[in-house]
């Protein structure tokens, strides 16, 4: 049995072979500790993880002491957010402010910094999932020291204006949060010209190993003082503790240094291909409804709802395609998508929406093949509810 075509590119992506080859010496010859400092196995393993730390520092536009090691996006999130709100909380009243489009990483760490004392505001967005800049400037108080943004939304591919949102919270002198696991390599994240003091990457979300991400702390003044999550041994600044992964580290970094090479080639040929698929759809169905932005958003994703359908009906009648209604890390909850109710959509919106993920492996066949697949599933079920 062949597997389906894979259009599931925002939930994981898979390992790129040249990342795969640049770890595999530190799974087999080149497997020294790190924090080993009294012979050459540790270091050349920390010789490596240095050497990643500068490609990726280098990669963003920030400076090396400023890369701390994490296993993904969602412990740099609950780092970032915890870390700032818990050591504000020691000097006085604390608030806290975020979108309610946001990953769940964001979101639960806000729920559970609520039940602990923080003032949390949760902003809504407009239908195209894009923050009003005149709200958020509003809803900035005396009291507040984080703002928290992703850069591009999981589902629905949204680019947010991170740059402005940067700037207001400088001239507030607010600490500014952006979880940017689906930008970095797949669009310009310059840290030496964008006002972001904390910015999350993940591994896996751009053909690298999964379990190893990163957060940037910017060091520059004001330094940002954060709690750590975790305790023992002083790695990574005293910032993360616990045995450096060599080879994940390394794959990450060779995995940033690819995407970043291939970025601008990659971004117009995924463009290509999403508006051959929406032609698609748009050309053979009636009432195909793109949710989110549609110019300001990552290249390789499509979310759109199906008049007359339901998207958990539709995915498992496409066995030879791998697609999702939203987020794999809120799939589990199996509650309509946050981020489509967000957008103020009916209930029939919401849960007919389904997210195309295109990546690096997408061909223009597969993305003909994928769109048949889907008219005539639509079609099917269009027919059983008349």
């Amino acid at each position: 049995m062949s597997l389906p075509i894979y259009l599931d590119y925002q939930a994981t992506t898979p390992v790129d072979p040249r990342v795969v080859q640049s770890m595999l010496p530190y799974l087999e010859t080149e497997f020294g500790n790190p924090a080993s400092r009294t012979h050459v196995y540790g270091w050349r393993a920390e010789a490596a993880v240095e050497l990643a730390r500068e490609t990726i520092s280098r990669g963003i536009g920030a400076r090396p002491d400023e890369i701390t090691f994490t296993s993904g996006a969602t412990e740099s999130n609950n780092l970032a957010i915890l870390g700032v709100a818990r050591h504000a909380l020691t000097q006085g009243p604390c608030h806290i402010l975020t979108l309610s489009t946001e990953h769940p990483s964001v979101l639960d760490a806000f729920s559970a910094l609520e039940r602990e004392g923080c003032r949390v505001t949760r902003l809504g967005v407009a239908d195209t999932g894009l923050v009003n800049l005149n709200s958020l400037e509003r809803a900035i108080g005396e009291d507040t020291v984080l703002v928290s943004i992703m850069a591009a939304n999981n589902e629905i591919g949204t680019l947010q204006p991170i740059n402005e949102i940067g700037k207001i919270c400088g001239e507030r002198k607010v600490i500014f949060h952006c979880d940017a696991s689906q930008a970095v390599g797949k669009i310009p994240v310059d840290m030496s010209v964008l006002p972001i003091d904390l910015l999350s990457i993940s591994g896996h979300k751009l053909y690298g190993p999964k379990g190893v991400g990163v957060l940037f702390v910017r060091r520059t003044k004001p330094r940002i003082t954060l709690a750590p999550l975790f305790y023992g041994g002083g790695h990574e600044a005293g910032l993360r503790p616990g045995t450096l992964a060599t080879h994940l580290i390394v794959g990450l970094s060779k995995a940033i240094e690819i995407s970043l090479e291939d970025m601008d080639v990659e971004g117009k040929r995924l463009l290509e291909l999403r508006g051959e698929l929406l032609r698609l759809l748009k050309e053979n169905l009636g009432g195909v409804r793109v949710n989110g932005d549609l110019t300001r958003r990552l290249p390789g994703n499509l979310h759109v709802s199906f008049d007359n359908c339901d998207a958990d009906a539709l995915v498992s009648d496409l066995h030879q395609i791998a697609i999702s209604t939203g987020s794999a890390c809120s799939s589990a909850s199996r509650s309509p998508s946050h981020v489509l109710t967000a957008l103020g959509f009916k209930d029939e919106r919401v849960r007919s929406g389904i997210r195309f993920g295109l990546g690096r492996g997408t061909t223009r066949l597969e993305i003909e093949k994928a769109a048949s697949a889907v008219i005539d599933a639509v079609e099917r079920q269009r027919e059983k509810s008349v």
